[in-house]
C-alpha cells in the first residue's frame, strides 16, 4: 500500500533519529519504505491488515499536519477516527481559502482550540484540508461546525453550537 506525504511533513514520519518510523514498524507489525525526494511511502505488512490500514491512517494524520504523538492515538482506541475536509472543492480562489482557514483557525488559534475543548476532538488545519481525528460523535459534531464557519456564521453562533453539542456529548456518555 502507498501514501503520498508533503516533503515538509517526511521529517516529522521519520521522527528524530528515525524513533517515530521505528515506533510505527513496531506497534503495528508494518515496513515503511520511505522515499523523503518523493514523498511516497510504501506500507508493507508483515502481520495483521488491519494493523496495516492503522498505519496508514496514522501516517495520513502525520502528513495532514498531527504531531506523531497526537497521531499515535488512533492506534491506542478503534473507536478513533481520522476524517479528512478538502476545503480546495470550497474555495474559488487562493483568497477564499486563506480566508476559510482563517475563520476556522480564529484570532491566535481560539476557534480550533475552542472546538477541541468543546468536543474533546483533534483538529488540523494543513495545506488545503482541515483533519479531524475523534469519536464519530465528535466528528459529526466539529463537521457541523466546520460547515458553518465555511458558510460564514458568526463565530458566536458557532461556539453556542458546540456549547449545546458538548452537553449532548457528555449525557451520551453518562
Amino acid at each position: 500500500m502507498n501514501i503520498k506525504i508533503p516533503s515538509d511533513r517526511i521529517g516529522a514520519v521519520i521522527g528524530p533519529n528515525g524513533e517515530t518510523k521505528r515506533y510505527l514498524e513496531e506497534r503495528c507489525s508494518v515496513s515503511l519504505d520511505i522515499d523523503s525526494e518523493s514523498g511516497a511511502v510504501t506500507v508493507t505488512s508483515q502481520g495483521d491488515a488491519l494493523d496495516a490500514m492503522r498505519a496508514i491512517d496514522v501516517l495520513r494524520a502525520i502528513a495532514r499536519g498531527f504531531s506523531p504523538e497526537r497521531a499515535f492515538a488512533l492506534l491506542d482506541d478503534d473507536m478513533l477516527m481520522l476524517d479528512i475536509l478538502d476545503l480546495s472543492s470550497l474555495a474559488a480562489t487562493k483568497n477564499d481559502l486563506i480566508r476559510i482557514k482563517g475563520r476556522i483557525i480564529g484570532k491566535d488559534g481560539k476557534t480550533r482550540e475552542l472546538m477541541e475543548s468543546l468536543t474533546g476532538a483533534r483538529i488540523s488545519v494543513y495545506g488545503k484540508t482541515v483533519s479531524i481525528i475523534g469519536y464519530p460523535e465528535q466528528i459529526k459534531v466539529v463537521r457541523s461546525a466546520l460547515e458553518m464557519l465555511i458558510d460564514g456564521a458568526p463565530h458566536g453562533n458557532v461556539y453556542s453550537f458546540l456549547e449545546k453539542k458538548r452537553r449532548d456529548l457528555l449525557e451520551m456518555e453518562l
